[in-house]
């Protein structure tokens, strides 16, 4: 099969690179030459665990290209991917379409035979009938099938994600666009993975409610990790014991600063606008995305609270920026509000993150960074933990100790065992586990 990718940013590298594995022939399509001349000289422009691996080994092979030509790829293409960006309008909260719609505009007059175009992008309920209103504009005599297929990828996991799916998610009515689809992840079907065939409207929504439904887990375990302060119970007990019940499920049930990334702020915004649009108030979700605003500029009293109620003068000593581990990816994480905030009240910041600093230097000035923990929290007067990164759980403490002028950790992660905390002598904060 011949696929034209139309945007080289997170979803549409991961999934080109994986097409690519199956033996397809994929050519990647961006609009930005550096990135695309980087992608040629085998030099990925995100970090992705396994991605430069895959990358090098088939554009090798010949099976992957990135060019910023359009025209050839999608000519010869049976399926064209819209994987370009659907930021989050400023202003109104709504998902931005202008990207998916000037591809459309781009791709139109060079469509030859059946062509399958896919939105792989996360876009809103009707984006896939929008599209294909306009593509009747531009290419009338076109013969081609709209389809929605959207991903499910987490980053730091995406490929495993892309390649052991849980379910292949696809939004078409039209038969011959099916059978284009099937024989495209045949490869995954071998392996049982579920092929789901819905209706558009169905696919584009259940993106944005399973991303909706993982944020609330975020924020409901996060408001019981305060109630457990309260009363005495340990959050990890309790987010393991609810957990069990099948019908919840262990995932998303770790309690932290708030979530951040990509996904879940924009799409919870732009599901709370489409809910608003169409005479569905999604109070549930509206409250989520609150809570999580709420949640993050509490941290910062929290760090001021663990400190003695004033920052001020103190420097204090960040490990992890990133919105979660494994990826370099600062897009609304935790850090971009706390981090400030600390330095408005007086503190001195100083910041280890592993992958954080190509987009963290630029995002928080006035940090200055370190490349490992030891030398970030000496002479700190708080070690401060934001991204749960393996390598910052091997901390060793006792070293950690005595290169800091105050022993104090306010672990926002729960990556640090309490009772050996204590034992070196920190006085430590975290996360639903302990009483002020």
């Amino acid at each position: 099969m011949k696929i034209c990718m139309i945007g080289a940013g997170y979803v549409g590298l991961v999934s080109a690179a994986c097409f690519s594995e199956f033996g397809w022939t994929v050519i990647c399509v961006d609009t930005d030459p550096a990135r695309v001349a980087d992608l040629n000289a085998g030099k990925s422009p995100i970090y992705e665990p396994g991605l430069d691996d895959l990358l090098e080994r088939n554009v090798k092979a010949g099976r992957i290209i990135f060019t910023g030509d359009l025209a050839p790829a999608v000519k010869d293409a049976d399926v064209v991917f819209l994987a370009v960006g659907t930021p989050m309008r400023r202003g109104d909260g709504h998902a931005d379409l202008s990207y998916v719609f000037a591809a459309v505009e781009a791709l139109a007059p060079h469509l030859s035979g059946f062509t399958v175009i896919t939105t792989k992008s996360t876009v809103p309920v009707g984006t896939s009938r929008q599209v294909e209103s306009r593509l009747k504009e531009l290419a009338p005599n076109a013969d081609y099938a709209v389809c929605s297929n959207p991903e499910f990828l987490r980053e730091g996991s995406a490929i495993h994600d892309f390649t052991h799916p849980d379910r292949i998610l696809v939004g078409t009515d039209n038969p011959r666009a099916r059978a284009v689809i099937e024989r495209l992840y045949k490869p995954l079907s071998i392996r049982n993975a579920p092929l789901m065939f819905v209706s558009r409207e169905s696919a584009e929504l259940a993106k944005y409610a399973a991303n909706a439904f993982l944020a609330m887990k975020i924020s409901f375990i996060n408001e019981v990790a305060d109630l457990c302060e309260n009363v005495g119970a340990d959050v990890q007990e309790v987010a393991s014991a609810i957990g069990k019940d099948r019908r919840i499920g262990d995932k998303f049930l770790h309690p932290g600063p708030g979530y951040g990334g990509s996904c879940f702020p924009k799409d919870v915004s732009a599901l709370i606008r489409t809910g608003r649009d169409h005479g569905a108030a999604l109070s549930i979700i509206e409250q989520v995305e609150r809570v999580n605003t709420e949640r993050k500029i509490a941290m910062a009293g929290r760090i001021e609270h663990a400190m003695g109620g004033s920052v001020r003068g103190k420097m204090i000593a960040i490990l992890g920026v990133t919105f979660k581990p494994n990826t370099d990816d600062m897009r609304d994480a935790p850090s971009l509000v706390i981090v400030p905030m600390l330095q408005e009240r007086g503190a001195t910041l100083r910041a280890c993150d592993p992958q954080g600093f190509k987009h963290g230097a630029a995002l928080l000035p006035g940090v200055t960074w370190f490349n490992n923990a030891l030398a970030t929290v000496q002479g700190a007067d708080a070690l401060v933990v934001l991204t749960e990164w393996n390598e910052f759980r091997a901390l060793d403490l006792v070293a950690a100790k005595a290169a800091m002028r105050s022993p104090v950790i306010v672990d926002l992660r729960n990556i640090f065992d309490v009772a050996l905390a204590r034992e070196t002598g920190f006085a430590l904060t975290g996360i639903g586990r302990y009483i002020y």
